[in-house]
């Protein structure tokens, strides 16, 4: 099935123990190093950090995986956030919308869960069409050095206070 401008209709759901290999492997193609693939297994082994649920793959017509989501627990001024990172795609469905529409699933099941901020470190020029906008809007500062476009976030509830403050990533993330 496609869409109308000839791009396929993406499937997402939450990852299962059996996703486990093949979310590596989405990870350890699209990046240059197995950095994010280690990241992603360092974030599902830390109870504190990972929440069931907001690990997203966006799977083929008969359920090959070709994209990741991930969001986990982080804290900004104190206060629960999470943070988005990484989202993989393997390179030959790169482009198609699989990472959109792991994204678009992830934050939906944010919402859904009574999660409200969301921070992204990310491509300028791709995060802003889900709605984030510049950090330093949201009084949010990182731990490091960041161009103010790079480093975003999102209120998934725009009627909720978000938290502000500098963020606290998971300890897997070596800020």
């Amino acid at each position: 099935m496609s869409s109308s401008d000839n791009r396929p209709v993406w499937t997402t759901r939450p990852e299962t123990t059996g996703d486990v290999r093949a979310v590596r492997a989405v990870n350890a193609a699209a990046f240059p190093t197995t950095a994010e693939a280690d990241l992603v297994d360092a974030l599902r082994a830390d109870p504190a950090a990972w929440i069931d649920g907001l690990s997203i793959v966006t799977v083929e017509t008969g359920g090959t995986v070709v994209g990741h989501t991930l969001l986990t627990r982080c804290h900004v001024g104190g206060a629960p956030a999470l943070a988005l990172a990484p989202c993989a795609v393997l390179p030959s469905h790169q482009g198609t919308g699989a990472g959109s529409a792991a994204i678009r699933a992830g934050l939906d099941a944010a919402r859904a869960m009574g999660e409200n901020l969301v921070v992204v470190l990310g491509h300028p020029g791709y995060y802003p069409r889900f709605g984030f906008t510049p950090a330093s809007g949201f009084g949010v500062t990182a731990p490091f050095e960041v161009p103010d476009e790079a480093f975003l976030a999102l209120a998934l509830d725009a009627a909720r206070p978000a938290p502000s403050g500098p963020i606290a990533y998971a300890k897997a993330f070596g800020v």
